[in-house]
């Protein structure tokens, strides 16, 4: 670290930010903030509370004040991309943003989830969906970024488990011709599980996402719940002998992909893990 880091922050520090409603729980303000102070950076992230309804006005305000970066979280997702300038392909196919980066004037939208997922699925667990069979539980914002992402990286299937089937439709027509509407037990076949449910962040409350009786010897389950640390479905998938990985590894990777569009620096990803790991004990 430089002496300038004393000067800071000053009048050239560089914005980012995250908007969200509730968004004071987001541990993206310290992931982003050890990751600048890592590489020196004169930056700052901090949260900003926006109310629903007030996502034009925030990107307005992105744009008025130079910020540097934008994440964006729930319930404004939806409402940022019909805004922005600009969507990369995986935004504009989900009709989602949770990135936004300031390009020659315009405000570019993008995802940055299913990319992350699959950074962290090959880091944590190095699987490859090239050619395999895979099974996601849940069709909301994050189990369609993953059905998207998979089907991109060549899964030879992608099954979409949901309560409701209309909702597991249209995330599974994500996938293209890889993808279908699957039920409960087509978890056996799978060689790749996903939760994508937030069943698993009351271990004491919630049922199980998926009947754990069907796991197989040879499978990968990846469950995107991180806290806690180690879920229901985690723990019966080890106690079977899977290969098991949880969210938080999904959640550094698609921070890190923002941090990498913003500042053009090879993201710290020890240094942002381990600032999650602090803020979660």
């Amino acid at each position: 670290m430089s002496d300038a880091g004393s000067d800071r922050p000053g009048g050239h520090t560089r914005l980012a930010a995250v908007i969200g409603a509730p968004v004071r729980h987001s541990l993206s303000p310290a992931i982003h903030n050890a990751a600048f102070r890592a590489l020196d950076l004169d930056w700052v992230y901090l949260a900003f509370e926006v109310a629903p309804g007030d996502a034009p006005a925030a990107l307005a305000g992105m744009r008025a004040l130079g910020l540097g970066g934008l994440s964006v979280t729930m319930p404004h997702k939806d409402a940022v991309a019909a805004v922005v300038d600009r969507l990369g392909d995986d935004a504009r196919l989900l009709g989602a943003v949770n990135c936004v980066t300031p390009v020659d004037g315009d405000l570019v939208g993008d995802n940055t989830d299913g990319p992350g997922f699959l950074r962290a699925l090959a880091a944590d667990t190095g699987f490859d969906p090239t050619g395999r069979r895979c099974a996601v539980v849940g069709a909301g914002g994050a189990a369609r970024a993953v059905v998207l992402a998979l089907a991109r990286a060549g899964a030879a299937e992608v099954v979409v488990v949901n309560r409701t089937p209309a909702r597991g439709e249209r995330a599974a027509a994500l996938a293209g011709p890889v993808g279908r509407i699957g039920r409960a037990d087509d978890v056996a076949d799978a060689e790749l599980v996903v939760n994508a449910t937030p069943l698993g962040m009351r271990p004491d409350h919630d049922e199980l996402p998926v009947d754990v009786e069907l796991l197989r010897t040879g499978q990968v389950v990846a469950d995107l719940v991180y806290r806690p640390f180690e879920t229901p479905l985690l723990a019966a998938a080890r106690a079977r002998g899977l290969i098991a990985t949880n969210g938080l590894g999904m959640l550094v990777h698609q921070a890190a992909l923002a941090f990498e569009r913003w500042t053009s620096r090879t993201a710290p990803l020890e240094v942002m893990e381990a600032a999650v790991r602090r803020r979660l004990g």
